[in-house]
């Protein structure tokens, strides 16, 4: 009797270990979340050069004091072709992503991009594989360097992991055009979606 309920007070104890769970490490919790809304923050902040700029609005002339709204007319028709063209491609686009996250203005953390390398819309690849972004010619429209860059802080969680914030930044290269976000997402029935996007500076 006391043989037989020592193996069953045994088996108790084994099944109990055995249906523990395992503990997920903060570090692996955040990098679980980021991987859920990276890419639905990029759609919402990315700054593509290839549509940044319409063609500069006629000029006068002084002589006559007449605009010559003809040859306008004609880059702003295919300026629109043009864009038409751009929005009905449909190769990925690529994205040129800062190698390290931010945390606390200290990059030290390599933004592991395996995750998305089979994302249908964008082509991720780390900016550190191109010039840097400052000396890009960003009326160059058909070379084969990223439309823009994206840069992401780490996670500020609440207290009760249920929200968190994220600073980013996107910029479409020349050292010319840039906006910085603040970024807020939640976990709402077990998956995590941003709930709002604040611009915070533009240069």
């Amino acid at each position: 009797m006391k043989l037989s309920k020592f193996i069953f007070i045994t088996l108790i104890l084994l099944s109990s270990f055995g249906c523990k769970k395992k503990e997920v490490s903060e570090s692996d919790f955040e990098k679980h979340v980021m991987n859920s809304v990276f890419v639905e923050i990029v759609d919402s902040i990315y700054m593509d050069r290839r549509t940044m700029l319409p063609p500069p609005m006629p000029t006068r002339d002084f002589k006559t004091n007449k605009e010559d709204t003809i040859g306008y007319h004609d880059k702003l028709k295919r300026y629109q072709i043009e864009q038409d063209s751009i929005k009905n491609d449909k190769n990925r686009i690529l994205i040129g992503v800062h190698d390290f996250i931010v945390n606390n203005k200290i990059r030290n953390e390599k933004f592991d991009l395996t995750p998305f390398k089979n994302n249908k819309k964008f082509d991720f690849q780390y900016a550190s594989k191109f010039p840097e972004e400052r000396f890009w010619n960003i009326e160059d429209k058909k070379s084969g360097m990223p439309v823009g860059t994206i840069e992401i802080s780490n996670i500020r969680f609440n207290k009760n992991k249920t929200s968190g914030i994220i600073i980013a930044s996107a910029s479409c290269g020349g050292g010319k055009c840039g906006q910085g976000f603040e970024i807020t997402i939640e976990n709402k029935s077990g998956r995590w979606h941003i709930v709002k996007v604040v611009q915070t500076w533009v240069s």
